[in-house]
């Protein structure tokens, strides 16, 4: 069977965490685009990628005529990569966050429409094992109707570069994990945000590195969220700590620990009887970009729809920029995707 082929566009550091699963799963790598030459060839000799280097990606899409592109350029370049190459009669998988705005993401769902070709954004964390086994707990009952949902994220992020001048570097570099997690682990959608950003006394961040968000969701369910990147000592996980709350027990994930839990195990008493959550066996084997891009790979040659496809990925990022928007107007937002 013929490999499957791919552009990669952006040799920058996150692509560090590609190439290893590209080759891993025999993708032929036809070319590496970069708007610095030099780094895309040094990436190429790292991993000892022999291909087409250039600087010119709608000449190299023409030439090379891959299966899918890998869009791995910072957020304000997702939109004309991804656009020009689902023009071209490619697919895309590509990094998160899937724009720097509402109305770029809007024009490339509707760009992979009008193409028919598939986008879709490699949010990591959703192909890591525990968080596939609270989406298991949490939609198959075992702790009830879901309620409520809650994740805290503290952490002192001492970066320097960009993200020290960002407006908004907690929402919108990191949070969009925790709010597609949210999304993804207890089966819901947004409806609803009341946002406040601030900026901790101390902070080394120009901008607005903390932030409190109740999100209204789905079946009216009600997600809270706290965080910070200038949180200095006792850390939480990189994925945050989770405690989602259902009408028969709650289940609690923190610090990259086994998911662990308590329901109901009778119906007396002023504090009623618990009984420990079953936890199921792990199922997920390939972790997250490495699991992202078999879910490309899959719907190559099935034409089954990863989970994160554009359509769906849309809703996560729309929680961001609602949030910023609700804190900027200090008024209650409501989401749209559309």
């Amino acid at each position: 069977m013929a490999r499957h082929s791919a552009v990669v566009v952006g040799a920058g550091g996150i692509s560090g965490a590609w190439f290893p699963p590209l080759l891993k799963e025999k993708v032929e790598i036809r070319a590496i685009v970069d708007l610095r030459l030099e780094t895309a060839k040094a990436r190429a000799e790292q991993y000892g990628v022999t291909c087409d280097i250039s600087t010119d990606l709608k000449a190299t899409l023409v030439k090379h005529k891959p299966d899918f592109v890998v869009d791995l350029t910072v957020p304000e370049a997702h939109c004309a990569v991804t656009c020009a190459a689902l023009e071209a009669g490619c697919h895309v998988i590509g990094e998160k966050p899937m724009a720097s705005s509402m109305a770029e993401a809007r024009k490339m769902v509707r760009t992979a429409e009008k193409t028919g070709k598939l986008y879709m954004v490699s949010q990591s964390r959703r192909w890591e094992a525990r968080h596939e086994i609270v989406k298991r707990v949490v939609t198959g009952g075992r702790i009830g109707t879901p309620t409520a949902v809650n994740c805290d994220f503290y952490i002192g992020a001492h970066f320097g570069g960009f993200r020290d001048e960002m407006p908004s570097p907690l929402i919108l570099d990191m949070s969009i994990h925790h709010f597609d997690l949210a999304r993804y682990m207890a089966g819901l959608d947004p409806v609803a945000v009341y946002a406040k950003e601030f900026n901790p006394k101390g902070s080394w961040y120009k901008g607005d590195v903390a932030a409190s968000c109740i999100f209204e969701m789905s079946d009216g369910v009600i997600f809270t969220y706290r965080g910070s990147w200038c949180a200095e000592g006792c850390h939480t996980s990189w994925n945050g700590n989770w405690r989602f709350i259902g009408d028969k027990g709650t289940l609690i994930c923190e610090n990259d620990q086994t998911p662990h839990g308590q329901a109901l195990a009778g119906n007396t008493g002023f504090h009623r009887p618990m009984k420990d959550v079953a936890i199921p066996a792990a199922r997920v084997k390939f972790g997250g970009m490495h699991g992202a891009l078999r879910e490309m790979l899959a719907f190559l040659k099935t034409g089954k729809k990863p989970q994160t496809e554009c359509h769906d990925n849309i809703k996560s990022l729309a929680m961001v920029f609602a949030a910023i928007e609700s804190s900027r107007k200090g008024k209650r937002v409501t989401i749209s995707a559309d």
